[in-house]
């Protein structure tokens, strides 16, 4: 198995479809529900990379950004969001990229790719 990701959304079919796509592609998963949960499996699973969405219930992915970097300055994140507006927004900048949610999900794949190159 390859590198493990941590797929944080608070959507159990986006969850679900992005740790079948990710299977395939030879990743490890592991699933998180909101920021909070997120936090813990950072620490627990010790993930190569985090797929986090902004808004998810009891930590969101902004917040859940600042304090995975204080977990480990060195892990990648990938924000993976509905919206666009939250670009612009400087607590968004912490992560290594930031995509749009699509149904195509070639460009999250290679996004992925990229920023584990990188690291």
């Amino acid at each position: 198995m390859g590198n493990k990701i941590l797929i944080a959304d608070d959507d159990q079919n986006i969850r679900f479809l992005y740790e079948q796509e990710l299977f395939d592609e030879g990743y490890q998963t592991v699933l998180a529900r909101n920021g909070k949960e997120c936090l813990e499996k950072v620490e627990k699973e010790l993930p190569d990379l985090v797929l986090l969405d902004i808004n998810m219930p009891k930590m969101d992915g902004l917040e859940a950004i600042w304090r995975i970097i204080e977990l480990n300055r060195n892990l990648p994140i990938i924000i993976n969001s509905g919206y666009s507006s939250y670009r612009d927004n400087y607590m968004s900048w912490g992560a290594d990229a930031y995509l749009i949610k699509s149904n195509n999900l070639e460009e999250l794949k290679l996004s992925i790719k990229n920023v584990l190159k990188i690291h």
